[in-house]
């Protein structure tokens, strides 16, 4: 048969001392390289940070170059649809009609 488990917080006085045995095995570092170490990461950080940035940036500055963020004003289209033609709104104004009007209900 399997062993009977031990009491939960016997189990939990175990886990925290196997933590405290291996925490003691670990080679830490010295002041000097863990000083070392944490600036070149920082300095790495900060390279990406700049570089990321740039490339961003310049990128925005080609696509405002080409033209991309425009707007394109339209005018109204024809949709035939059978024998009946409709005149199909341009963009702004079928934004103003799908705006809630203020009704007079009360």
């Amino acid at each position: 048969m399997a062993d009977k488990k031990n009491n939960i917080f016997k189990r939990i006085g175990k886990k925290f001392t196997d933590i405290i045995a291996e925490l003691k095995r670990v080679t830490w570092p010295s002041k000097e390289k863990l000083a070392k170490t944490s600036a070149v990461v920082l300095l790495v950080i900060l390279f990406f940070a700049v570089y990321l940035t740039l490339i961003g940036t310049g990128g925005r500055w080609i696509l405002d170059k080409i033209g991309f963020y425009d707007v394109v004003e339209t005018e109204p289209t024809i949709a035939t649809v059978g024998e009946l033609e409709y005149e199909l709104p341009a963009a702004s104004e079928t934004e103003a009609e799908t705006e809630p009007a203020a009704s007079s209900e009360g």
